[in-house]
């Protein structure tokens, strides 16, 4: 009996296939709340705590350097620990780094406290993000695991923003430490959550396996699908968040009498809903239809085709589309794509495989505003939003020669 075999079979006894992946939902919408919290309270905190803008910037990225060191260690704990243990310790992390923002607000050096908070976050979030994937896979056969995976990704996306209006109307409303503490209750409610409706699902990979932080799983299918991630990643977090307020500015479109600032975060939420609308669908897409390639190069063409449009952006109704599309992109390849991990790498692997996945996915979110940002000052928008929209045809025949070489098949079906 091989590893997911034996872990579906304790899911099914335990708490059936469908309640397991729901209960990750739940844990993982949850969690995130902290991870969205202080994004409308820090800056403005800023002058109030002593912080400089420099320490703001870099205790609001410091989860996402920490969890790219993270990410591999996550994934080889996960292949010889299983998922159970990893997945509420991790939740446990994120639940005490989030009551940690509380601490800064009211103890001396807020500057270490938010670091502190922002480094062990990020910690607890490689470890979420290891074992949810994992478990989605180890509970799901090729009939649902795209699906899975999409409601999996959903739950993870939909915590930040959600803890973007968490942090923006409870500390309007109530003062900001409660807003802190709010965010730190819903974290806490996750960890439970997770304590007692997640079982076991994964069989160790084995006393040996290595948790090296560079210890990442090489093999092709892993690098293949951590290549997409990559460039979606790279294109979407990099390119089209960091650059949206500067060419909303520049191009004078506005809704809702809102200045730049403000339009920007509406446009960002449209592709939000759009890309948490397409995560199931997409997944389920690939389901029914037996093959990842074919749904995953469509979606991948829709984020092009969106980048190529926004190049060409005169009016808001345009935009609109643009970012409906872009937005459909991006989760539209989520779901299909770790499902495609979970259907090419072998059982035991399947950690460490979701670590490789995120540590490139990371790299492009990290990498592109250092590349784009600068460069837009240099030659402008419109060829920044261009080489965007090839970098996911390139990534769609990075993909197909990647899986031709793995299976000998352009368009495998799930079962092969």
């Amino acid at each position: 009996m091989d590893a997911k075999t034996a872990g579906r079979g304790v899911a099914d006894r335990l708490h059936g296939r469908r309640a397991v992946v729901w209960a990750v939902i739940t844990s993982t919408f949850f969690i995130g709340f902290g991870g969205g919290v202080v994004y409308p309270i820090l800056p403005n905190l800023g002058a109030v705590l002593g912080i400089s803008p420099l320490f703001v910037g870099l205790i609001l990225s410091a989860n996402r350097f920490s969890r790219l060191v993270a990410n591999a260690p996550a994934g080889g704990l996960v292949d010889r620990l299983g998922t159970r243990t990893p997945f509420v310790v991790g939740m446990v992390v994120q639940s005490v780094a989030t009551a940690t923002y509380v601490v800064g607000m009211v103890a001396p050096a807020p500057v270490a406290w938010f670091m502190a908070a922002r480094i062990a976050w990020g910690v607890g979030s490689a470890l979420v993000f290891a074992t949810a994937y994992t478990i989605a896979s180890d509970v799901s056969d090729g009939g649902s695991r795209g699906a899975s995976m999409g409601l999996v990704r959903g739950g993870i996306l939909f915590g930040f923003p959600a803890g973007v209006v968490i942090g923006g109307v409870v500390s309007e409303l109530a003062g900001t430490v409660t807003a802190f503490v709010v965010a730190a209750a819903f974290a806490a409610l996750a960890s439970a959550v997770a304590y007692w409706a997640v079982p076991e699902t994964h069989v160790d990979g084995g006393a040996n396996t290595s948790v090296k932080p560079w210890a990442v799983n090489t093999g092709l299918p892993a690098l293949t699908v951590g290549a997409v991630n990559f460039a979606v990643f790279f294109v979407y977090i990099g390119a089209f968040f960091a650059t949206l307020v500067l060419f909303l500015g520049q191009a004078q479109l506005r809704v809702f009498g809102f200045d730049a600032q403000g339009s920007s975060g509406i446009f960002m939420g449209v592709t939000v809903v759009a890309a948490g609308v397409s995560m199931y669908t997409g997944g389920a897409i690939s389901d029914r239809r037996g093959s990842r390639v074919p749904t995953l190069l469509a979606f991948l063409v829709t984020m092009s085709a969106g980048f190529a449009l926004l190049a060409a952006v005169e009016s808001v109704p345009a935009l609109v589309v643009a970012c409906l599309c872009i937005g459909a992109g991006q989760g539209g390849t989520s779901g299909p794509l770790i499902a495609l991990l979970g259907d090419l790498v072998p059982d035991a692997e399947m950690g460490r495989a979701v670590g490789t996945n995120n540590v490139l996915g990371d790299l492009g979110g990290g990498f592109g505003p250092i590349v784009t940002l600068p460069l837009v000052d240099v030659v402008g928008f419109d060829p920044i939003f261009l080489a965007c929209a090839a970098l996911p045809l390139l990534a769609g025949v990075a993909l197909l020669g990647g899986v031709r070489r793995e299976t000998g098949q352009l368009v495998p079906r799930v079962e092969s």
